[in-house]
């Protein structure tokens, strides 16, 4: 089964969620922003991606910029992070099995596949 961390108000979110509908009907959306992630699926997630945390920050968010922009965090640190502020994280993200990719631009999914 796919997962699709989804938010619906986010256009690169929709796009990628309709690229994905063009590729499978076999997928769950999980909207992140009401049903967070925790720790475990955050981190499994970055493992699948081959990415650290602060990779998937959206440096143009306002919390970023005002709160965390040239400060230093461990990963386990900005895991916290993103938990606590998940609009920061950069979107969607797609898991299926041991993979996982961030589908912007929605091409990306095609790794999946």
């Amino acid at each position: 089964m796919i997962k699709i961390y989804h938010n619906h108000r986010c256009r690169k979110s929709r796009a990628g969620l309709a690229y994905l509908q063009e590729k499978t009907t076999d997928y769950e959306i999980r909207e992140y922003l009401k049903e967070p992630f925790t720790e475990n699926e955050l981190k499994d997630a970055l493992k699948k991606m081959g990415k650290k945390p602060f990779e998937i920050v959206r440096k143009q968010e306002d919390v970023f910029k005002k709160e965390l922009k040239g400060k230093v965090f461990t990963d386990d640190q900005w895991v916290k992070i993103l938990i606590e502020n998940p609009k920061l994280i950069e979107r969607p993200i797609v898991v299926k099995d041991s993979k996982a990719v961030l589908a912007n631009p929605p091409e990306n999914l095609n790794e999946l596949f």
